[in-house]
């Protein structure tokens, strides 16, 4: 049984191309299936997390992070009485637009496409999911329901009004601007509540995994986790119950606790909110005017710890800024070049080549392109066009 606020699928604004139900799934569940069989979630394969792709086959994909990602939104929805399948949906779509190398694809796509109207890897999904997954006779993209196009714009609050971000300031991303204009997002509003939940999610999973990352790759050392709050008494807990534990599974102990410190801290915040609340629908949660679901204040100052620990010692480690200034120069090679000669770009991209309207719709397919390569085929391009 959902509850009243959650996202109802029989009330659902249907889709901007207006199909017959399924007969045997929700809309949700049709849009969780639809993103899982696109072609952009099968490239988050190779797609750098934090360390790229190629480094290790233990570290964390982007795919592997997105799956991650959607097992806690899942479990956090049904414990609150949410729509899973459609927490599960935002949660699988929610990384489609990512760069090749991560953020720092990003970072450099951001910087060349900053006179064509910018890069946004959120609003590049969307633009994937409406525009430039081509596999259905009838529509361009996925043609997913408005709630889960609501979520992937806005899982991580309002874009524009009193209670966007500030980062947000300035026109919109040129690919959340046209979605909005064909179909109006809301994007002064909060997300539904299982939109929350997959942002919530997002930070659970990459705490987590950044964590088991940075140790496997010997960045810094369980010693250094034991000096921190959450790591610490967790692996001090472990310590007590298993004097003695191997090295390996002592990690993992710790380290699930901590998993299990983070998304236990979400369900009690979020029942606790709810029940204060006591909103009597999804649109209550909409305008709220913050956000339903979120970390304790006390586990969200020892979170920031944490992250800025991560940042030091592992985002902006020497052998990782070195990689990062490698992929960078890819990223800088490649968009220019195929900006210049657009006949470089597969003779599927040609016709939209050729259709291009002056240099500014000319660099959107571009970054299109570019931003869609996996890891390993951009650094093949690359080898292969620059030397």
């Amino acid at each position: 049984m959902l509850e009243p606020f959650a996202c109802q699928p029989d009330a659902s604004r249907g889709r901007r191309w207006p199909e017959h139900l399924s007969s045997f799934r929700s809309p949700y569940q049709r849009d969780r299936d639809r993103i899982i069989h696109s072609s952009a979630f099968r490239r988050l394969k190779h797609k750098t997390q934090v360390f790229v792709e190629h480094e290790g086959d233990y570290y964390r994909t982007r795919l592997t992070h997105t799956i991650e990602v959607a097992q806690v939104a899942r479990t956090v929805a049904g414990v609150l009485g949410l729509n899973t399948d459609l927490a599960e949906a935002v949660a699988l779509a929610h990384d489609l637009g990512h760069t090749p190398f991560g953020h720092t694809g990003e970072d450099a796509m951001e910087r060349l496409m900053a006179p064509f109207g910018g890069f946004d890897h959120n609003a590049q999904a969307l633009r994937i999911v409406t525009r430039l997954e081509r596999h259905y006779a009838d529509f361009d993209g996925l043609n997913l329901t408005w709630e889960t196009l609501e979520g992937i714009a806005k899982h991580n609050g309002p874009v524009t009004g009193p209670n966007a971000d500030k980062k947000h300031e300035g026109p919109l991303p040129y690919a959340l601007a046209e979605v909005n204009a064909e179909w109006d997002l809301e994007l002064s509003t909060h997300a539904s509540a299982e939109a929350q939940v997959a942002a919530i999610a997002d930070d659970v999973a990459y705490s987590h995994h950044d964590l088991h990352d940075g140790l496997r790759s010997g960045l810094f050392s369980e010693a250094d986790l034991m000096e921190l709050p959450v790591t610490g008494p967790a692996f001090a807990e472990v310590d007590r119950l298993y004097p003695g534990l191997d090295r390996m599974r002592r990690r993992h102990e710790a380290l699930r606790r901590v998993f299990g410190r983070m998304v236990e801290d979400v369900i009690a915040v979020a029942q606790n909110r709810l029940t204060a609340a006591q909103p009597k629908s999804v649109d209550d949660i909409r305008h709220m005017g913050t956000t339903i679901i979120r970390f304790s204040k006390p586990l969200f100052q020892e979170l920031k710890v944490i992250r800025s620990f991560l940042f030091t010692r592992m985002y902006r480690a020497p052998s990782v800024m070195l990689e990062r200034a490698r992929v960078t120069e890819v990223i800088d090679t490649l968009f220019p070049l195929f900006l210049r000669d657009p006949s470089l770009l597969p003779t599927e991209w040609q016709a939209d080549i050729a259709a291009a309207k002056g240099d500014v719709e000319l660099a959107r397919i571009v970054a299109d392109y570019v931003s869609g390569m996996t890891d390993r085929f951009a650094l093949q391009e690359y080898q292969r066009l620059a030397g």
